[in-house]
């Protein structure tokens, strides 16, 4: 029973880790990365369509993105759904791909990423304890409920303390790692 719930609070803890690699992905930093896009929606055909579903993407320079839609038709759409979104980049149209420059990153805006960044790894901590917290309380009550022995029960507390110092020591370094990358010049 202890070994089913850890391992359940395990799987559910690395999603959370999962998330928050995701949401880092998502956060710019000085290098033009195509997962900047992962979050952009284009109308396609009166349907919102994700960009990752439209074009493909190459990076010939650390600050550029070329955007090469599967339809030329829809060229267009996405050069004004780049427009309306909160990166900050003006996408150029040559009739065949969208080259976007992503502009250089003041300090200021490299200090609200990291607030932002911070935040993100604190509410991923808070999800890993949230985790904790309800294994915690199904060891308890199989104490409680005689399902178990006490020694077994605080041995399995002991194995959960582990699990989440782990996962909160790996919130950590993904943390200090985009840290590093945004404070990067």
């Amino acid at each position: 029973m202890i070994e089913e719930t850890l391992k359940e609070a395990g799987e559910k803890m690395d999603k959370s880790i999962v998330a928050l690699q995701n949401e880092f992905a998502n956060v710019r930093t000085g290098r033009a990365n195509p997962a900047l896009f992962s979050s952009i929606t284009v109308e396609y055909y009166g349907t919102p369509t994700p960009l990752q579903q439209l074009a493909s993407f190459q990076t010939p320079e650390a600050r550029t993105i070329l955007i090469t839609p599967y339809d030329k038709g829809s060229l267009r759409d996405i050069e004004d759904a780049l427009r309306n979104s909160d990166l900050g980049a003006n996408p150029a149209n040559d009739g065949n791909v969208i080259r976007v420059v992503m502009p250089e990153m003041t300090e200021e805006r490299r200090k609200e990423y990291i607030k932002l960044v911070s935040n993100k790894a604190e509410d991923a901590r808070v999800s890993v304890r949230n985790v904790r917290r309800s294994a915690k309380s199904a060891i308890d009550k199989f104490v409680k409920d005689g399902e178990i022995g006490e020694d077994e029960g605080v041995r399995g507390e002991k194995d959960l303390d582990a699990l989440t110092k782990k996962h909160v020591d790996h919130i950590d370094e993904l943390f200090k790692g985009k840290e590093a990358e945004l404070r990067e010049v």
